[in-house]
């Protein structure tokens, strides 16, 4: 699913960066980010089926979800979700200390991101801070502790991006949101989406360059986040926020934005 690359990438762009020059990333750590992806993915997604069960019974596209269609209860998803975060232990639990105190940090932010959508217009940038932990996460799992010149760059960046993509996706349900009082930043933006999210765009290529500056990054790096500025121009200037299935579709090409940025950071290294 789209949203577990969401997740993993910015995974995948930390591990690269903290890669030693001349390297490639550590394919272990890069599986073991994968693993940990999809159980966190997925346990997110099981957290936000249980706060939003009532929600999602009154949104078309959600409806047919298990715990809003009756098909399994709140005890069975409880049950599931136990096993979904005592698996993703065990992937944290081949980490260094600093990386499972680090790790164990975010899941007060996967358990109340729901409920930011009940009391604000930008429960995009709670997932934001959410689905870029790996941001830190993955260079501390490398060099034993974060560098904050490069980390908190790169993991702003990722907040920025998750923005964009968002946004986008947000555009899907908003007359949904109006009739069942639930908030967004598609509802926030309005007519004026587009230029909100150029000025995210914006903010995520200046702060990759200064995460590759911080770490000396070389030519492939930056025409990587080139590559990656075109494509976010080129998704906000198609863009038709009246159209579901067209937001979906720039939602999920964001992927080629996050695997662009990776083979950059290969290439650069390199």
């Amino acid at each position: 699913p789209a949203g577990t690359w969401l997740l993993y990438l910015p995974c995948t762009w930390s591990i690269g960066l903290a890669a030693a020059p001349g390297c490639l990333p550590d394919w272990r750590m890069l599986s073991l980010f994968g693993a940990g992806a999809v159980l966190m993915r997925g346990a997110g997604c099981t957290i936000n089926d249980m706060w939003d069960r009532d929600y999602d019974r009154q949104v078309a596209r959600t409806a047919s979800r298990p715990l809003a269609a009756g098909d399994i209860s709140t005890f069975q998803s409880l049950v599931f979700l136990g096993g979904q975060l005592s698996l993703a232990l065990c992937v944290l639990l081949c980490l260094n200390y600093y990386s499972i105190i680090l790790g164990a940090a975010s899941l007060s932010l996967v358990v109340t991101y729901p409920l930011m959508k009940r009391i604000t217009y930008w429960p995009q940038l709670v997932l934001g801070l959410t689905f870029n932990w790996g941001a830190l996460l993955g260079w501390s799992a490398i060099r034993g502790s974060c560098e904050w010149p490069v980390c908190l760059p790169l993991y702003f960046a990722g907040v920025m991006w998750t923005l964009v993509y968002d946004t986008i996706y947000a555009h899907q349900d908003k007359r949904d949101d109006i009739l069942i009082g639930v908030k967004s930043t598609a509802l926030q933006f309005k007519e004026d989406t587009k230029q909100w999210l150029s000025g995210f765009s914006l903010a995520m290529l200046l702060s990759l360059c200064v995460a590759g500056i911080n770490c000396n990054q070389t030519f492939p790096y930056y025409s990587a986040v080139a590559a990656v500025g075109a494509h976010l121009a080129h998704q906000i200037y198609t863009l038709d926020i009246d159209k579901p299935e067209d937001c979906w579709k720039k939602f999920a090409s964001n992927r080629t934005v996050g695997i662009l940025l990776f083979i950059g950071i290969v290439l650069g290294n390199l």
